[in-house]
Formats: structure tokens, C-alpha cells, sequence
């Protein structure tokens, strides 16, 4: 249609309308047209000047709408395409399964997209940067947010609110799994606001979304402009009952693994490790790490050369640095000074208090030397390049030490670990409670046992119809407040520091907690940290131990955790001065032993391990540097055994220790089974019975399900067997001979009176055998409400036989026989 206006000399820019009348009178000329209509007239110029169907689109749009019908026609031109995915088929040594890789069709905006397909679940990923620095390069400004979409699993939240909005706990935890991996590989001093976005937008059940989580994430920042230095990619390791390793598993199979291992990294090392396990060696975790190290090499290659196809041009030109001879004139300005603080200072207060004079003195010393030199170079240093590079001198300074002197901060040797104490019973009214303390990190943990209806319970996406018994009944809840370190800051939800901490302490303490049928109550574990400098959540583990064996849990064995790091430098960079590491190849290193927070922040690896005296239950590592081999974290496993059984004999010295039975507060339940078909029979009509059994025995719940399981929770454990007896009298004959004390009469009648045995079930005590004599007039012997003692006769379909006269010969010694009806 624009074409056409153009070339028949009529303006496009005026009103359409009258456009449109100029270009029919041009095509009709000196026809005679009255008797044409205006719509033939219309189709006969499309048809005549041979329109296509875009242009004729346009037409109609702009008689609805006439405001750029000819804008819009020439916007788009008629040999227009839809967008077409560039797409990458990941082969995954290990597993059976493929992942599959697309980009270039949906998300085109964003830095870079990506949707990652494993099976049927499919993960839709972002990944975007501000246009401009907005930090100042001290801190890389990343978020990951990962969110599961129910109606990726034909679910809909089975909450009042049915919209999905605040990230579950869950979602978070993967949001670390994600980020932990790509922080180590952004060039140093990006400082754009980036964000990695994910949803799971299908879910099949089978194929768990974690790994490709991780993959999908950085091929996302691999394809875009985004500096991400290298290609990284996660998987998750299994081991089978056979002892087959298997890479990815799925749902099925991950519910007979004895091993949950995330493990994540680039071609040529490991980046990042979570696994939990039951009690396996070090030795098959170096296997499995192995094993997933292959896979990982192997993705990551493939990954790589698909990036140099349809990847963007990486930016280099919002790099925040350093200035190259700042960092050399802190170290000359107070590179002794640290160095003396850290050879002579135990404690984390003095340390502080002589970095912080050592930056007053290079702020002090800088500006002078500008004033005096008169060129102002110094003066261009502003006060956050000093306090980055004082951060690079101190880490300097500390590595030196440990790597030349095997001299640490507060002291210690690189494998000793610091005084430990501990005491049970802290708080009185708590269920079970103990103060772990390790150095300057200290917890409270605190055990509480509850019924089914405590147990922690979430809605997920990957919530089955399938009811785990076993599912959170034991849960782990971390907190820890700015006061642990001697600050103020935000208190209430807890972050994500918290979450991680907490599910791993959780995780490691799971083995140990036994099963239901064994333990019935709902075990919750709270642990609050009042001191931080080192491993809390290994100081959680610990406490969390004792807290439980004061409450009376019957753990299976108890467990420790210890955090561990590592110093890592090149050979040739060390100098002959080297005395106190190992080597690997290339590379000399030394792993410390429960680890200072400044061995974290300052060291290249942060290394968590929990389990008992020979072998693992729970590990986490977060690695900040490339080269560390498979030697090297098995080195640190062995050092982390010796420690965990040092901090093992530690703990046994815990004074008072724990008491080993349930506290005088603790509610008292006793669980039994009943024939399902009877379940209605407990319950009564409306609830009847069961409350009647309540307020007859004083219990607080009665608590049945499917299966017949009953779970009875006393104030005492009297309250409870009475109970339970009574339920049991509803859903099953009581013998003949059995005694029953203190039976409340229901009514009289001519031929006897009827007795209540529980709530929901009556007997018959015949006028016969109410005394001896029989009485004549029932009512002079009993009367309504009075309580009895009674014996079972027999019972015939239900109906129950009472006498009275047989428990009064009893009690006088004579001898009653029973005979069965």
C-alpha cells in the first residue's frame, strides 16, 4: 500500500482518509464509477496493483485505526522471517541423558538467553549488566534468582495466595548453587549491576533441575558481552546401590543413592562442591569428585566452541582496577606493620584495631606525600583504592607468613585447632540445650520434640501425591545476628547466608537422627551463633550433637564438622623461603585446620566437612582459584578427618554432659497401629470419640492416618498409656479376665446396667453378676454415673460381658473362673 501511494503521487503524511479517495480516483481515471460501491472499488485497486498480504493487512489495520497504515507497512518488510534458535545438543559423559542448549529465539533482549533442556524439564535463563559501573569494583554486583513455576509441573500452589512470589527456601538454596560457581570466573573489578534470572518453566519429575541450573546460567553469560572469563557447568553425582557412579541422576535413582554431590567448574578445575552422603570414605569421594570433574571438562569444552559461534564481543571497558604502583606503596608504607600484627596478635580485636591504624597511616601518608610532591598522583587515589589495595597487602602479608613460616593469625600451627568447650543443659525449660564454643565461635543450640504436625512442611513444584513419613520431621533452623560479630545491621527473615549455613549443619546431622518407627516425635534444631570467627555452621554441627543427645534423641553415632582452608601459590613464586607446604605439580600449598574468618576471606578455599570419626556425611567447598587437584582436596580430607576426631574427643568432654533421656518437659508420646478399617471408629462421629479420649485421659493429640498409625502425645507418659489402652479397647475384643478399674455407669436396666469401657464402646454387666446375692432392684446396688470395677466375661460379636461380682471375689483373694461364651 505505501508503494503504491509513492508512486501515484499522493501524499502519505495528510489524512489518510482523503489519501484514499485521491489514490481510487487516480485508479478509476475517467471511468464512469457511480455505480461501483466503495468496497469493489477498494478490492479492485489491491487486486490491480498486485498488494500482498502484508500491505493489505495494513489497509485494514489502518481503516480501524487510521493513524500510519503506511509507517507500519514499511516497519516491516514482506519477506519478514520469525527468529530462529542457534541451538547446542550437550552430550554428558555419565548419564544417559543430553542437555540441550538455545539461544537467538526467545529473551533476545537480555545480554544473553538461554533455554536449557534436560528430558521434559526445561530451564529458561538470563543473564543482563547495567549499561555503567555502578559499584567500585571492591565487590563483584551479581544476583542470581532462581524461581520454580508450579504450573511447570501442572500445579497450582496449594496456598491461599496461588500467584508465585517470594522465593521458598528451596529456590534460594539453588540461587547459591548457581551463584557460588560464577562469582570466581568474572574478571576482576567488574563492577556492573548483573543479574542471572531463571525459571523452571517444565518440570517431568525425572530429571532434577540443579544442574542444568548451573549450565544454563553460564552459558548465558558465556553467549552475552558480559565478561565471564571461562565456560563452567555443573552435575550431580550419584552412587547407585551396586556402586556404580552415575552423572545426573534421576528422581528414582537419587532415591537409593547413598551420595548427593553437586559439583561444579570449569575445563580445568573444580570451582564448587556440596554433597551430603551416608558415612562414605574419603576415598569415594575423591572417586565421585572424579567423576564429575570428567563430565564437567568435557560440557565445558563443548560449551566453549558453540560461544565462539554465537557469542557476543566480551566488554573490557567498565573494569574497575587498582592503580599498578598503589599496592606497592601500601606494602612499602606498612607492609612490616602488618606483618608484625599478624605474627603477634592472637586475637581477632587486636588484629583489627592494627589494620585499622595501618590504613589511618596510609591515608595520612598519601596525602602528604601530594601535598608535598605538588604533582597530585597521590591525591588521585581515592580512600576505597586504598582500602582495596590494603586488602590485597594484608592478604599478602598473611600468605607469607603461612607459606614461608607456617606462622597463622592467632598463632597456630596450620593443623592445630583451637580450645574447644562445651556444656549440656544450658537453658532449663528447653527440651535439650548446649553451648558449643571453638575459639572465638560460639553457639546455642537448642532441640525441641514435637508431634506429626510439627514437622516442617513446604509446597514445591516437586511435591508428589506420594507422602513421605520421614519427610521433615527433623529440621534445622541457623540464625545468626549482626551482634556474633560486633555489629549492628538487618534482623528478621533470615538471608541467604543463613539458609545455606542452615541446610548444610542440617544435612549433616540427617544420618544420625533416627527414623520414625524408631523416634516418633518431630525433632527441631535451633542454633544461634553469639560469637563468629571461623565455621559456624561446623560449630552448629557440633552443638547441635550435644543438643540433641541432652533432649534424649537416640542418635546413631555423633558427628563433627570442621571447616578447612588453603594457601595456594605457583612454585616460582614463592622463593627459596618456602618451608612449611606441600607440593603438586607446579604448585606449593598448605590446608590450615579450622580456618579464622580472615583465612577465609583472605585464603583460596573454603573447605566444610561434617561426619563422624572415618567418614563423611556432609561437605561444602567454595573454591576462589583455579589449580587445585584432586591431590590436593585429598590432603585436605585426610588433615579434615584427624581434625574431626580430635574435635570428636573434645566434645566427649562436654561438662555437665548431656542427659541422655527426654526432659521432665518434653511431651510423652507412644505410637501404635490400628486396623485401617477402624480408623472411623477412633475418630466417632464429627470427631466425637476422639475428643471424648482426650478429655478422659488429659492427653493433647491424638493423631491418626492412613495407614492406621496412631500417634498419642501425653503431659506424662500415665496419660498416654491410659490412652492408648482405651483405643485399643475400641478397635479390638479385650480379653476374658481382664480387669478394668473405675468404668462409669451409662444407664440400668431390669436385667442389668450398661458400663462404659472407653469412649465410643459400653458393656453389659447382668443383674447376676452385679453382687452375690443378685440384687432384686438393680438401682439399690448401682446407680448412673457412679464408677465400678468390672471384669470381662466374654465377648460375642461386639457385645461385651461385665461382671462385678468377679473383681469383688478377686480383691477379697477367693478364686473367680472364667468361662468363655
Amino acid at each position: 500500500m505505501s508503494s503504491f501511494l509513492k508512486l501515484s503521487g499522493v501524499s502519505n503524511k495528510s489524512n489518510p482518509r482523503s489519501n484514499e479517495s485521491a489514490v481510487i480516483s487516480q485508479i478509476v481515471g475517467p471511468m464512469h464509477i457511480s455505480h461501483f460501491s466503495r468496497k469493489r472499488l477498494v478490492a479492485h485497486m489491491i487486486k490491480a496493483n498486485g498488494l500482498d498480504l502484508h500491505d493489505r493487512l495494513c489497509y485494514r489495520r489502518h481503516r480501524a485505526n487510521p493513524r500510519s497504515v503506511v509507517v507500519a507497512a514499511q516497519l516491516v518488510p514482506a519477506n519478514y522471517a520469525p527468529p530462529t534458535a542457534e541451538t547446542l545438543v550437550l552430550e554428558v559423559p555419565g548419564s544417559t541423558q543430553t542437555i540441550t542448549l538455545e539461544t537467538g529465539e526467545i529473551g533476545r533482549q537480555a545480554n544473553g538467553s538461554i533455554m536449557g533442556t534436560c528430558g521434559q524439564t526445561m530451564i529458561y535463563a538470563t543473564a543482563c549488566c547495567s549499561p555503567s559501573p555502578t559499584g567500585d569494583g571492591s565487590f563483584l554486583p551479581l544476583t542470581v534468582n532462581y524461581a520454580e513455576r508450579f504450573s511447570a509441573a501442572g500445579r497450582t500452589s496449594g496456598g491461599f495466595i496461588k500467584r508465585d512470589g517470594r522465593p521458598r527456601d528451596a529456590e534460594v538454596l539453588v540461587s547459591r548453587l548457581v551463584d557460588r560457581p560464577l562469582r570466581p570466573m568474572f574478571a576482576k573489578g567488574w563492577a556492573n549491576e548483573t543479574q542471572v534470572l531463571e525459571w523452571v518453566l517444565s518440570y517431568d519429575g525425572i530429571n532434577e533441575p540443579e544442574p542444568i541450573a548451573i549450565t544454563a546460567a553460564a552459558a548465558a553469560l558465556l553467549i552475552s558481552d558480559i565478561p565471564l572469563q571461562k565456560a563452567v557447568a555443573g552435575v550431580r553425582v550419584g552412587l547407585l546401590p551396586g556402586g556404580e557412579l552415575v552423572i545426573n541422576p534421576t528422581l528414582e535413582q537419587m532415591k537409593v543413592s547413598r551420595l548427593d554431590l553437586m559439583v561444579a567448574g570449569t575445563r580445568d578445575a573444580i570451582l564448587m562442591i556440596e554433597g551430603f552422603c551416608e558415612f562414605l570414605t574419603e576415598e569415594q569421594m575423591i572417586e565421585a569428585l572424579g567423576f564429575g570433574s570428567k563430565a564437567i571438562t568435557s560440557l565445558c569444552l563443548q560449551m566453549e566452541e558453540w560461544a565462539q559461534k554465537v557469542g557476543k564481543p566480551k566488554r573490557a571497558d567498565c573494569v574497575v582496577t587498582v592503580p599498578e604502583d598503589l599496592e606497592d606503596r601500601v606494602l612499602n608504607l606498612v607492609g612490616a606493620q602488618l606483618r608484625e600484627a599478624y605474627r603477634t596478635s592472637l586475637s581477632k580485636d587486636v588484629r583489627g584495631a592494627a589494620v585499622a591504624e595501618a590504613q589511618a597511616r596510609v591515608l595520612t601518608e598519601l596525602a602528604a606525600a601530594s601535598a608535598s610532591d605538588g604533582n597530585g598522583t597521590a591525591g588521585t587515589y581515592t580512600p576505597l583504592q586504598i582500602s582495596m589495595a590494603l586488602k590485597s597487602v594484608e592478604s599478602r602479608v598473611m600468605r607469607s607468613l603461612i607459606l614461608e613460616e607456617g606462622v597463622r593469625a592467632d598463632g597456630r600451627g596450620v593443623s592445630d585447632i583451637r580450645p574447644i568447650t562445651s556444656r549440656a543443659g544450658l537453658l532449663p525449660r528447653t527440651h535439650g540445650s548446649a553451648l558449643f564454643t571453638r575459639g572465638e565461635t560460639q553457639a546455642i543450640c537448642v532441640t525441641t520434640l514435637g508431634t506429626a504436625n510439627d514437622a516442617l512442611r513446604a509446597d514445591s513444584m516437586r511435591k508428589t501425591d506420594e507422602e513421605d513419613s520421614n519427610e521433615g520431621r527433623f529440621y534445622l533452623q541457623y540464625h545468626f545476628p549482626p551482634s556474633s560479630v560486633g555489629e549492628t545491621g538487618r534482623v528478621g527473615m533470615p538471608g541467604r547466608r543463613e539458609l545455606g549455613h542452615g541446610e548444610l549443619a542440617q544435612r549433616a546431622l540427617a544420618p544420625i537422627v533416627p527414623f520414625g518407627d524408631v523416634f516418633p516425635y518431630t525433632v527441631r534444631l535451633e542454633s544461634t551463633i553469639t560469637e563468629s570467627n571461623g565455621s559456624s555452621s561446623m560449630a552448629s554441627v557440633c552443638g547441635g550433637v550435644l543438643a540433641l543427645q541432652d533432649a534424649g534423641v537416640p542418635i546413631s553415632r555423633p558427628v563433627a564438622g570442621i571447616a578447612m582452608g588453603l594457601i595456594l601459590e605457583p612454585a616460582a613464586d614463592l622463593g627459596a623461603g618456602f618451608g612449611s607446604g606441600s607440593s603438586s605439580g607446579s604448585t606449593r600449598y598448605v590446608v590450615l585446620s579450622d580456618i579464622l574468618g580472615s583465612e577465609d576471606a583472605l585464603g583460596d578455599m573454603d573447605f566444610k566437612v561434617a561426619g563422624d570419626r572415618d567418614t563423611i556425611t556432609a561437605f561444602q567447598m567454595d573454591i576462589k582459584v583455579e589449580g587445585i587437584t584432586l591431590d590436593i582436596m585429598a590432603s585436605a580430607l585426610a588433615q579434615a578427618r584427624t581434625g574431626r576426631q580430635h574435635i570428636l574427643e573434645q566434645m566427649q568432654r562436654c561438662n555437665p554432659p548431656p542427659s541422655g533421656c527426654l526432659s521432665p518437659y518434653t511431651p510423652r508420646m507412644l505410637r501404635a497401629t490400628v486396623d485401617p478399617t477402624k480408623i472411623g471408629i477412633v475418630v466417632g462421629s464429627g470427631g466425637r470419640t476422639i475428643k471424648q479420649l482426650k478429655e478422659v485421659t488429659g492427653v493433647t493429640a491424638i493423631n491418626l492416618d492412613e495407614e492406621g498409625r496412631v500417634d498419642i502425645v501425653g503431659p506424662n507418659e500415665a496419660a498416654a498409656t491410659q490412652a492408648l489402652e482405651l483405643i485399643n479397647l475400641l478397635v479390638s475384643d479385650p480379653e476374658p479376665g481382664t480387669v478394668l478399674r473405675k468404668r462409669p455407669v451409662l444407664s440400668l436396666a431390669a436385667f442389668g446396667c450398661f458400663v462404659e469401657l472407653c469412649p465410643g464402646r459400653q458393656g453389659l454387666v447382668h443383674v447376676s453378676e452385679l453382687a452375690d446375692p443378685a440384687p432384686s432392684d438393680v438401682a439399690s446396688v448401682v446407680s448412673v454415673g457412679e464408677k465400678i470395677d468390672v471384669m470381662v466375661l466374654s465377648c460375642d460379636g461386639g457385645k461385651v460381658s461385665l461382671s462385678r461380682r468377679a473383681v469383688a471375689m478377686l480383691d477379697r483373694g477367693e478364686t473367680y473362673s472364667v468361662v468363655k461364651r
